[in-house]
């Protein structure tokens, strides 16, 4: 077939069967992947994706001269976050004599070649086997936020109105599916209900497009388009074929793999990725539109879901992915029910545990991705301009900034509070006066409030920081000792915790005491 018979027809299966050749990629046939909008072949340690000649309402590969422009704008967008994966854009040519290959020639279709990884390194793979510890996610969320500071700004004063575009979109891909995987009436609820959320988010959403939150993003965030390369998790795959729709709010961006997280059942690594993100970009004027951003991309999930299960030749896989739409449309509805908001305070010498505590705590507080933990240790270095893990010298630890320290703690809880997020704060607390005013936080925005005091004897204390490393927490022995020297005053309102033990068991304890003041809550 000649180059102009192919452009004419846009028929790629000349192409197809050209690349699937022995020999034509590397030795043997290459292993194949199809996607809805590419077939990828992968050759020995490379990989060649392949636009299919498709039209969507929501993209066009239809001709040849749009699917080079596609690959270049992956190529170029992939470049910022993974520039050692993504080599060339390269023509498959057709020949005077109509034969294809690589030669010199007239172009009849395009690849993005890529160098390959193994499908183990894969954060959906490390993911299921257990391997996505607490240091990976935040490594993970260094790196979506500092792609984030650097991704070009995009002033838009219609944020809620391009939120509402998104929304319908859904609505309209949704009621093109079919009713039985996807039931119209719970499908008009979900639009009722996001539309009503989208109402009270209006000035939230205007005010961060107007001032530098909408950016050009990653678009496709989640565990598969994310993998190990060289052991630090790398963004690849990003949407690339509408700049429109990759350009969002940058906590919608970030939802879509908070989410992904929690529907896995990640629920410990969600919630770390969102509070790690805050913390690095002081993000807290989004936290109102989460439950919604959640819901949005449990809904895109929950169609693309069902019109693969419309696709799919195997009747299993059908049959999976029609679970698997539902499953995400009722996530989509559940996102959406945040219950009231609570306030539980961490307090006790440095060595106890409390960060391991209200880290592990946090996810089952309040609803998806959980509460919003703030520590005064990340706080400080926050106001110091520094990452939470860069040491502050003893001088910067001065009355006068640690009060500034819960000045800040009391106005970011209280914000979160008053946004319907759920808080847990996690400091030394050692005076009546830094207790109070926590709990007067609570008390301001009528918000239950518990107290837990961890409690452990010095010697056991005094080994733990010592053995400390890469923590956001500048405490060693000498602090310590100098804690014991003072008197926290009266903990009666407060639980206390023995944390001697392993933190699982300090957990437990501490479940338990929340568990029985929960029964007294509104």
């Amino acid at each position: 077939m000649t180059g102009r018979a192919m452009r004419d027809s846009q028929s790629q299966q000349a192409v197809i069967d050209f690349l699937s050749g022995p020999g034509v990629l590397g030795p043997g046939r290459p292993e194949r992947i199809d996607t809805h909008g590419a077939i990828v072949f992968l050759a020995g340690d490379r990989v060649f994706k392949l636009k299919r000649a498709v039209r969507y309402a929501y993209l066009d590969f239809s001709t040849p001269e749009k699917r080079r422009c596609v690959c270049e704008a992956e190529l170029r967008l992939n470049r910022r976050t993974a520039p050692d994966l993504y080599l060339e854009v390269r023509s498959v040519n057709a020949q005077a004599d109509g034969r294809l290959g690589f030669e010199p020639g007239t172009p009849v279709d395009w690849l993005v070649v890529m160098r390959r990884f193994g499908a183990e390194d894969l954060l959906e793979s490390v993911a299921a086997r257990g391997g996505l510890t607490a240091p990976l996610t935040r490594l993970l969320a260094d790196r979506i936020a500092a792609f984030h500071r650097e991704a070009e700004v995009a002033v838009v004063p219609d944020g809620a109105a391009r939120v509402r575009a998104i929304i319908e979109g859904n609505r309209t891909s949704m009621a093109a599916c079919d009713g039985a995987v996807l039931p119209p009436d719970d499908c008009a609820r979900l639009l009722q209900r996001s539309l009503a959320a989208l109402k009270e988010l209006v000035p939230c959403l205007d005010a961060r497009g107007s001032s530098g939150h909408v950016r050009h993003c990653h678009g496709d965030l989640h565990l598969a388009n994310i993998c190990l390369w060289r052991g630090v998790p790398t963004l690849f795959d990003c949407l690339e074929f509408s700049t429109d729709l990759a350009t969002t709010d940058v906590l919608y961006d970030l939802a879509f793999l908070v989410m992904d997280m929690w529907e896995k059942g990640l629920h410990a690594q969600a919630s770390l990725l969102f509070n790690r993100y805050l913390d690095l970009t002081g993000e807290e004027d989004g936290i109102p539109a989460i439950p919604l951003f959640l819901s949005m991309r449990a809904a895109i999930r929950a169609h693309v879901s069902a019109v693969a299960a419309q696709t799919q030749g195997d009747a299993a896989a059908a049959e999976g992915k029609r679970r698997s739409a539902g499953t995400y449309l009722r996530a989509a509805l559940a996102f959406l029910d945040q219950p009231p908001p609570v306030l539980v305070a961490v307090g006790g010498f440095s060595g106890t545990g409390k960060s391991t505590l209200a880290g592990a705590l946090a996810p089952g507080l309040g609803g998806a991705p959980g509460a919003r933990w703030l520590r005064t240790d990340v706080l400080r270095k926050r106001l110091a301009g520094l990452a939470p893990e860069e040491r502050l010298p003893a001088a910067a630890y001065t009355p006068e900034q640690s009060a500034r320290v819960y000045e800040a703690l009391g106005e970011s809880a209280g914000a979160s509070l008053a946004a319907g997020r759920s808080v847990i704060v996690d400091g030394v607390l050692a005076s009546p006066e830094e207790r109070a005013a926590i709990r007067a936080v609570a008390a301001a925005h009528g918000a239950p409030f518990i107290g837990l005091w961890l409690e452990a004897p010095a010697a056991l204390l005094m080994d733990r920081v010592s053995a400390r490393q890469g923590d956001a927490s500048d405490a060693d022995a000498r602090v310590v000792s100098l804690q014991f020297q003072y008197d926290p005053g009266d903990l009666s309102d407060w639980r206390r915790i023995d944390a001697s033990g392993s933190p699982e068991d300090v957990a437990r304890r501490a479940m338990s005491a929340l568990e029985e003041d929960q029964r007294s809550w509104p």
